[in-house]
């Protein structure tokens, strides 16, 4: 299983970004989707998290800004973020949870998908 983030980028503040967390491998499904940050010198915080059954969680700090969903025909998570603020600039990393085939295996992982850099501009 590999993870693969996309979507980064500079972007002014009071717009908008969606990152993409796509899963390859021959997966079954991904049941739960985490959004974690990075800024420099700080440590990694949780960003936001769904499960199955669509049960969500957003830090205080992105609540009603951003979005986390997942598409499961797609194996892919995504983050929606909007009214971008300079202090939302990080690098953010997804982690995915769910089952894929090992041989006829049906086996679960967690992985971290690749850092991917956020720019808010003032």
């Amino acid at each position: 299983v590999q993870l693969q983030a996309s979507g980064g980028g500079l972007v002014q503040a009071g717009g908008s970004l969606r990152l993409s967390c796509t899963a390859s491998g021959r997966i079954e499904e991904i049941h739960t989707m985490k959004w974690f940050r990075q800024a420099p010198g700080t440590s990694r915080e949780l960003v936001a998290q769904t499960s199955s059954g669509g049960a969500t969680n957003y830090a205080d700090s992105v609540k009603g800004r951003f979005t986390i969903s997942v598409d499961n025909e797609k194996f892919t998570g995504y983050l929606q973020m909007g009214s971008l603020k300079p202090e939302d600039t990080a690098t953010y990393y997804c982690f995915a949870e769910g089952y894929y085939y090992d041989g006829a295996a049906l086996t679960g992982f967690g992985h971290w998908g690749p850092g991917t850099l956020v720019t808010v501009s003032s």
